[in-house]
């Protein structure tokens, strides 16, 4: 599991490889990650936006940017945490994700940036 913690928003990432989806022979990885964002703090907030970096191992490099996730703009009470499961192809086994969420503070309006940690995805495959 990859973690992050700013400005008391914890951040953790698990990743699964989709072998059912993959076709390796086309060049063509899937994975799957699970992110839980966690409000250790005292005051609500709102996740507004995303912001991501993948790079395939060959170097190729993807940027996404957008509202919310996966279609939601969730509002995280302290002590609680939103869950929510996305994908990713690759054109390699071997791949990273990184960048951030773009938060507001629910009683004032300001907006903050949680950074979400570099993760891995890796065919276990690729492992042997």
């Amino acid at each position: 599991m990859f973690t992050a913690i700013t400005k008391n928003v914890k951040v953790s990432v698990e990743t699964f490889f989709q072998e059912n989806a993959s076709l390796p022979e086309n060049q063509h990885y899937v994975f799957a990650y699970r992110i839980t964002i966690e409000n250790c703090g005292d005051t609500t907030v709102r996740l507004m936006r995303r912001h991501w970096h993948i790079v395939d191992s060959n170097g190729v490099r993807r940027e996404v940017k957008g509202e919310g996730v996966v279609g939601l703009q969730p509002v995280i009470e302290p002590g609680n945490n939103h869950q929510y499961v996305s994908g990713c192809n690759l054109q390699t086994d071997l791949g990273k994700m990184y960048g951030i969420y773009e938060m507001e503070t629910v009683a004032d309006g300001k907006l903050f940036q949680v950074e979400i940690p570099d993760f891995t995805m890796i065919s276990p495959a690729r492992l042997n």
